[in-house]
């Protein structure tokens, strides 16, 4: 059974919000680029995956956003072509290289787990 990671940003008072704490520096950005690398597929809900969606899906152009800054490439690139999973009941697609997922949720996972690999985050 492959292993189902978690992973979240808080800073030590506690708060979630992804906007707070420090900015992502080139240091936290390649250990994230590497975490997500090692992952068969990422698992999100709707919120996470558009906000995911809308930083870092490669534009049409095939050119990065002058905002993207290099050392930020790898993990853009990481993020962008891997498989993705969405729960949700209320987006309408999901075509940023993943497959929605509706239903029962628990089942879903379950499923998920039992396929071969090195894990889902």
């Amino acid at each position: 059974m492959r292993p189902l990671r978690y992973s979240i940003n808080v800073t030590l008072d506690g708060c979630c919000h992804h906007e707070a704490g420090l900015p992502p520096d080139e240091e936290s950005m390649q250990y994230w680029t590497a975490q997500l690398a090692r992952a068969d597929a990422l698992l999100f809900g709707r919120v996470t995956y558009e906000m995911m969606e809308s930083a870092w899906r490669r534009p049409a152009s095939g050119t990065w956003p002058d905002w993207v800054e290099p050392w930020q490439v790898p993990f853009a690139e990481t993020i962008d072509r891997a498989k993705k999973h969405v729960v949700s009941s209320t987006l309408g697609d999901a075509n940023w290289n993943a497959e929605l997922m509706r239903g029962d949720l628990e089942q879903a996972v379950r499923r998920l787990k039992q396929e071969p690999g090195e894990g889902l985050w």
